[in-house]
């Protein structure tokens, strides 16, 4: 409340910025932004331009669904002089503010500093992947993969890309990289089995389905996955116990598990959608076996 405040303006007028700072991240760390937010600003009342304070204060703004408000925290100190982390953080707060050619303008303008700042290639290739910008994108992130070459996250991302792309050989050895960093990375064992099954191994594909399934045991999609490489793998049963419980948790694992079991080879025996329909609701009995 309103004493809270006294003191910890009383507090900031004792203790150097750094130190407070370090106490704003710990409150970021432990999910309270609002307490990072005030701590953060009362810095920024001494120092305007602290570039710490800044990140720290729009990140708590952003945390809130603030975004406009970290805009408007960063652009006059990222206008002012050139600062890659300020850029950064801008770009992502006008990318979440649903205004992306402003975003992609800060971050292009962040990659092109020196030294490079990693961060700005990531931010900026998953902006260009969601833009549908995939072959920038996958230079993007290749480039940031090789200034941080053991953040798995710049392998993961490009793995996706060039899963868009449909270039699977190519994902996979992106994927494995990821995974010989981060082995339980749920993002680079899903897109390993992922790009397993585009390209019909769907043995292999299962395989990091149920690796993944350890660390995201509730991802509907990922249920679909499954339950399509066991009816391809004609293990029919196990496969549409899948389908049946994607279907049962909401209407995209409903439409999913219907789209799966009869476009799936081994799904041939449905005469017609309708029938599969009946049978996820649990309204038809077995299929006939073929």
């Amino acid at each position: 409340g309103a004493r809270a405040l006294v003191l910890m303006a009383k507090e900031t007028a004792q203790s150097s910025p750094e130190h407070l700072l370090q106490r704003a991240v710990a409150a970021l760390n432990q999910q309270r932004p609002k307490e990072a937010e005030a701590i953060a600003g009362e810095v920024l009342k001494v120092h305007s331009r602290h570039p710490q304070a800044l990140l720290i204060f729009s990140h708590a703004l952003q945390m809130q669904g603030r975004a406009e408000d970290a805009i408007a925290a960063l652009e006059p100190a990222a206008r002012s002089e050139p600062h890659p982390q300020i850029e950064t953080q801008l770009g992502v707060a006008l990318r979440s503010a649903g205004r992306p050619e402003d975003a992609l303008s800060w971050l292009e303008r962040a990659t092109k500093r020196t030294p490079p700042f990693p961060p700005a290639f990531y931010e900026l290739g998953c902006l260009l992947a969601t833009l549908k910008r995939h072959r920038e994108a996958a230079a993007v992130l290749g480039r940031g993969r090789e200034l941080a070459p053991m953040v798995p996250d710049f392998s993961v991302q490009l793995g996706h890309v060039l899963l868009a792309l449909r270039d699977c050989a190519p994902a996979k050895v992106a994927f494995a990289r990821a995974i010989e960093i981060a082995p339980n990375s749920p993002g680079a064992l899903w897109g390993m089995g992922k790009a397993h099954q585009m390209l019909g191994e769907n043995r292999l594909a299962l395989d990091y389905f149920r690796r993944c399934l350890a660390h995201s045991p509730n991802d509907v999609g990922l249920w679909l996955n499954l339950g399509h490489c066991l009816l391809e793998l004609g293990e029919l049963e196990a496969g549409r116990e899948w389908l049946r419980k994607a279907a049962r948790r909401d209407p995209k694992g409903y439409s999913g598990a219907l789209t799966t079991i009869v476009k799936s080879a081994r799904g041939r025996f449905w005469l017609k959608p309708s029938t599969a329909a009946q049978f996820l609701r649990g309204q038809s009995p077995e299929p006939p076996k073929r």
